[in-house]
């Protein structure tokens, strides 16, 4: 089942080390912790614990959970995607019980694999083909490298045939986007003399393909790039091209050189370029960016220079600068169509060129005052200074276009101010205080007197003494004074709820936070008589409907004993 091979693989793999793949991990004690990857923050409020294989955000995010939790999120998949892909990384072998989720995701991945091996293979006999992928400049090591292949034109259902013949269902094999069924009940390739780009997901697993058209049989009847359609594990909002290959230089160089085709990619790559990525012909999406913002602060957009390429352009700034993205405009030279292209007539100096890329800020003004400084234009640069998410920035980009324009910053501020603005994507996250709390169920957030319970908690858990803890035992808050006991012995809860509390401060205690254990007792101590009052209120409430006098007189004098203890 599922849930024990789940439980196998959160023992062979060690959380932390997992992650360290995504996060810089820093120790914390015995855990570790790493600005959150979840939301926008400089402070580090994202721990992780080896020992309980847990993770948890006191940030913004204020979630947890465990390796799986942590992979379905980062990456955008399902639960059954991520018990695959961390199934063999751990080497555990999963059952085949032939259960609906596993053939609606396993039989797919096999089914694009076994369609790439094809399209390799097909290639190697095309000699043709080869010499056109040649004559577009791009090396063989190059096309070996992305394994590029080739549909064959001369049979229709070459590739479906193929992959009946492996054993694999013509229902499964449409599911896949790979075939297509006719009126009549037969079957055709989607992709037919076209030169093949597979498309990989962020783990180097084939999940659809790019097919461009070669010369000889472009009628104009198709498009000249095909992409496979949406399936269940083919999300085109989503996925990058090369983004398997690149996001380790994208990270280092904490820069994404964002081109739109496949021929761009591959020829920037192969001139030196290594952290540049693709939408693969698609419109850049709020997923595709948020992808990229975990391992980049900054994105070079380099788009075609056409009315539709520049269209692309300034929604793609647009939609980055809603991710609190540093973006840099790589401006073709006028006699250059695309960044391929450039690459063809300037070898080796991609990189150098895209190193000169220009702000947003000054892309903009050069698209809007090209005709002087008109109302409209001064409207349209002050919208986009409003979608800004940094105050500075917007007052910079006001300082700016005053000096431009001659204009008053005082009536550009007011006037700006005047913008209704429609966000194109939602600002990311700001972050919260570390001391947010633990546990979020919905909207509701934990309590004050919860808050100040845990933090006393976590302190004794950083100092390894529980004495205030039981002197106070008392005043803390039931679930709270019921989780001590294990934490303190550093055992295993009895309930779920009850472990994912445990699992919360126990990792909470790792930030370091600074508390005075003496402020947080006496705090505690008023959120407690503050709790009884409220209780002995209610019960002041139900004896006056009552109409019982006696009751009436006790309650009253016990919530003036409560009171003058509140306020000494």
């Amino acid at each position: 089942m599922a849930s024990d091979a789940a439980a196998q693989i959160k023992e062979k793999l060690d959380i932390a080390t997992f992650l360290k793949g995504y996060l810089e991990l820093t120790p914390a004690g015995k855990n570790f912790k790493a600005r959150c990857p979840f939301h926008s923050e400089r402070t580090a409020s994202f721990m992780v614990s080896p020992d309980r294989g847990t993770w948890h955000c006191f940030g913004a995010c204020n979630t947890g959970g465990d390796i799986f939790t942590f992979l379905m999120r980062y990456e955008n998949i399902e639960f059954f995607e991520a018990l695959k892909i961390l199934a063999e990384k751990a080497g555990v072998v999963l059952e085949h019980a032939n259960s609906p989720e596993e053939r609606q995701f396993g039989v797919l991945y096999d089914i694009n694999l076994a369609a790439k091996i094809f399209f390799v293979e097909e290639l190697t006999k095309a000699a043709p083909i080869k010499e056109y992928i040649r004559t577009r400049g791009l090396k063989e090591a190059t096309a070996a490298e992305f394994e590029l292949g080739y549909a064959p034109q001369a049979k229709a259902d070459a590739l479906t045939l193929f992959l009946i013949k492996k054993g694999y269902k013509v229902q499964d094999i449409e599911r896949s986007g790979l075939t297509i069924r006719s009126d009549r009940g037969g079957y055709f390739d989607r992709f037919r003399g076209r030169v093949m780009f597979p498309i990989l997901n962020h783990f180097g697993k084939t999940v659809g393909f790019t097919g461009r058209i070669l010369p000889e049989f472009d009628n104009g009847a198709t498009g000249k790039y095909v992409n496979s359609p949406e399936t269940a594990i083919f999300k085109k909002s989503k996925l990058i091209y090369g983004f398997f290959k690149t996001k380790n230089a994208v990270r280092e160089k904490n820069t994404a050189f964002l081109v739109e085709g496949q021929m761009d990619f591959l020829l920037a790559y192969q001139d030196g370029v290594k952290n540049v990525v693709a939408t693969s012909g698609t419109a850049l999406t709020a997923e595709h960016l948020t992808v990229l913002r975990k391992h980049a602060e900054k994105v070079i957009l380099s788009f075609d220079a056409d009315e539709a390429g520049e269209s692309a352009t300034e929604r793609a700034i647009d939609l980055a600068i809603g991710f609190d993205f540093d973006v840099r405009i790589f401006l073709l030279p006028k006699d250059i169509k695309d960044p391929a292209e450039f690459v063809e007539k300037h070898p080796g100096r991609l990189m150098a060129a895209a190193e000169q890329a220009v702000s947003a800020r000054t892309f903009y003004f050069a698209k809007y005052l090209k005709e002087g400084p008109e109302k409209k234009s001064i409207r349209a640069l002050l919208g986009k200074a409003k979608r800004l998410p940094s105050s500075v920035e917007r007052s910079d980009w006001v300082h700016a276009l005053a000096r431009e324009t001659d204009l008053r910053e005082q009536d550009l501020f007011a006037e700006m101010d005047a913008l209704a603005v429609q966000q194109v994507a939602p600002v990311a996250e700001q972050s919260a205080s570390p001391s947010a709390s633990t546990e979020q169920i919905g909207e509701k957030r934990a309590t004050r007197w919860e808050l100040i319970a845990e933090n006393l908690i976590s302190a004794a858990l950083a100092t390894k003494n529980f004495d205030l803890v039981r002197e106070s035992e008392a005043m803390l808050p039931p679930r709270y004074r019921e989780a001590v006991p294990y934490l303190e012995m550093n055992t295993n809860a009895p309930t779920p709820e009850l472990q994912t509390l445990v699992n919360a401060m126990a990792l909470k205690s790792g930030l370091g936070l600074a508390y005075s254990t003496t402020d947080l007792v006496r705090e505690l101590k008023r959120e407690h008589l503050k709790g009884q009052q409220e209780g002995i209120l209610t019960a002041i409430r139900r004896a006056e409907r009552l109409g019982d006098e006696i009751a009436l007189r006790k309650l009253m004098q016990e919530f003036d004993v409560l009171s003058r203890e509140l306020h000494t």
